[in-house]
């Protein structure tokens, strides 16, 4: 990512991705490293953290790569909390995701997921309120259909949608000032950026929506924190709104 006259590639950054896991022998993935965990819940409502974060489902591998793809130096925590090859968690387990990844070290910590129930957010917002204490940029998918989810609609960590016609070197932001909410809706004060996977040549490939526009930005953060040592969570998202388009949805996004 060029920011300042300067290439940055997410060196020495740990960006941790809460997801399905990830296949390390996935050939987009040759030159990165990776690591990660498994984290299930006991009967008993205790986490329990384990070794495995093989990916099931496919889900988590695509992320991975899509982040490496922006942020091919940066570290990448893989914490897995969906399993049985099912593309489905709890709440819960993404609370405990987002504070392992805080607790690790993870600068950028990417939910490529969320969940609409409204009975979550303050556990949510806990959780992402003691990372970004820490110093972890907390970046979540918006609804594909501008719907309630969480925590992306949380005030602490910064919601991605997507577009078809974003885009791929380029990303927006709906300023609430702008774009008031009765007329916008879940998009105020969202980023937007493209959902497509990028192909070998650089071309965009298919449409995969806000999960992997939220890995791009993920990549995005990761470079900025490289570039801004030093700084805390809300300084490198203020320096992501202000390095922003705006977008204008009358005329397209190009």
């Amino acid at each position: 990512m060029r920011f300042r006259g300067q290439e940055f590639t997410g060196k020495g950054q740990t960006i941790a991705i809460v997801d399905s896991g990830v296949d390390v022998r996935d050939p987009r993935l040759a030159n990165a490293s990776v690591s990660g965990m498994g984290i299930s819940m006991s009967a008993t409502a205790h986490v329990l953290i384990s070794a495995d974060f093989a990916d099931e489902h496919g889900h988590g591998t695509e992320i991975a790569a899509a982040i490496h793809s922006i942020a091919p130096e940066a570290n990448l925590l893989c914490i897995k909390i969906m399993h049985e090859g099912l593309l489905r968690t709890s709440a819960d387990l993404m609370a405990a995701g987002i504070e392992l990844g805080a607790r690790n070290g993870a600068g950028v910590i990417n939910l490529s997921l969320g969940t609409p129930n409204m009975g979550k957010a303050l556990l949510l917002r806990d959780c992402c309120a003691l990372a970004v204490e820490q110093g972890s940029v907390v970046l979540a998918a918006a609804h594909p259909k501008g719907e309630r989810a969480y925590p992306a609609d949380l005030p602490e960590t910064v919601g991605v949608a997507s577009h078809p016609d974003c885009p791929i070197e380029k990303y927006y932001f709906f300023a609430p000032h702008r774009f008031p909410s009765k007329q916008w809706g879940a998009l105020t004060g969202k980023f937007l950026t493209h959902g497509n996977t990028i192909l070998p040549d650089g071309q965009r490939g298919g449409y995969r929506g806000s999960g992997l526009a939220t890995a791009y930005l993920s990549g995005r953060a990761a470079c900025l924190r490289e570039a801004l040592v030093g700084e805390g969570a809300q300084q490198v998202i203020e320096v992501l709104r202000q390095s922003a388009l705006t977008p204008v949805p009358e005329i397209g996004y190009a």
